[in-house]
């Protein structure tokens, strides 16, 4: 039927819980783009033998294949522009650096827009607060202390805290750090925010 594989995908990106990205449907869009194809060259010779032999009777075949046109077009816009918004917020939430699990579920040009938006990010950060730039990933949340106390999850090695002191992250260990330095680290898994 007409639409059905549009429908699908958006349907597939509704049953995809918030701020997780499906695998990408490439098969999906390649048969909704293949309909589309089908639907166009089936409406234009329709049109010519209506310009040509004025059947008038085929004029709502051809509206009816141009809507359907039309709501594919919709769907397949709406399937990738969800999917680049998921991809943007997925750089606010893990940095620049996305978990393997997420980069398999990405398309390659997905992940060449994906790389060109944190380099734009990274570009507009160095522009603000002066020589160091500013990083407005950090403190995604108002913070209510300076420091916090955090365990280690994963052996991650030597860590530099901004008076010059290191700390040796090793997997179980807790430390008390600034929030805004191990921030991203929390985001990653690398450690966890222990709460009192």
């Amino acid at each position: 039927m007409f639409c059905e594989k549009a429908m699908e995908l958006v349907r597939e990106l509704h049953r995809a819980p918030e701020g997780q990205l499906p695998v990408f449907n490439e098969d999906g869009l390649r048969q909704v783009l293949e309909e589309m194809k089908a639907l166009y060259e089936q409406n234009q010779s329709d049109v010519n033998e209506v310009k040509s032999g004025g059947q008038s009777d085929l004029i709502p075949t051809i509206k009816f294949r141009h809507c359907s046109l039309l709501r594919n077009r919709r769907c397949a816009v709406a399937y990738l522009y969800d999917r680049l918004l998921r991809i943007r917020a997925l750089r606010w939430e893990y940095g620049s650096v996305l978990p393997n699990a997420l980069r398999f579920h990405m398309s390659a040009e997905e992940m060449e827009w994906f790389n060109h938006y944190k380099k734009s990010l990274a570009t507009y950060m160095r522009s603000l607060g002066g020589d160091g730039g500013l990083d407005i990933t950090q403190d995604m949340k108002p913070p209510k202390s300076l420091y916090i106390e955090v365990r280690c999850l994963k052996d991650y090695g030597e860590f530099e805290v901004d008076d010059g002191t290191s700390v040796l992250l090793k997997k179980n260990s807790q430390h008390f750090l600034p929030r805004w330095k191990c921030e991203q680290l929390v985001r990653q898994g690398i450690l966890e925010h222990v709460l009192s």
